[in-house]
């Protein structure tokens, strides 16, 4: 099992920045990518941004030049750095962990508010 953990989110005034941090404890050998993944209101979740234990990563469109995400200490923690943001950036972020076997955990989610 493994269980990741969100921190970071607040509230930001648009252009602003914000760092999420997720780590993730459990059986974290098992780990091969994490990702962010953002739910705004009465909408689906969606993929922001994923990183692999070997650093490759993947962005949405609207998070590329403005997202950035890497591991952190070790490859159980993947942190969000996201600038300029915008109010359409607002919603709940969750932090995903993929491993061997394709099992997905999933984390309880940070909110992200932005206001003009």
């Amino acid at each position: 099992q493994l269980q990741p953990v969100e921190s970071g989110g607040g509230l930001v005034q648009a252009g602003g920045s914000l760092r999420l941090s997720c780590t993730a404890s459990g059986s974290i050998f098992r780990i091969t990518v994490m990702g962010w993944y953002l739910q705004a209101p009465a909408k689906q979740r969606e993929m922001v941004a994923t990183i692999t234990t070997l650093g490759s990563t993947n962005y949405a469109d609207f998070a590329k030049g403005r997202f950035t995400i890497s591991n952190g200490n070790g490859k159980n923690t993947a942190n969000l750095q996201m600038n300029s943001l915008k109010p359409e950036d607002t919603a709940v972020y969750y932090c995903k962990v993929n491993t061997w076997g394709n099992q997905d955990f999933w984390g309880r989610g940070t909110q992200v508010t932005v206001y003009s």
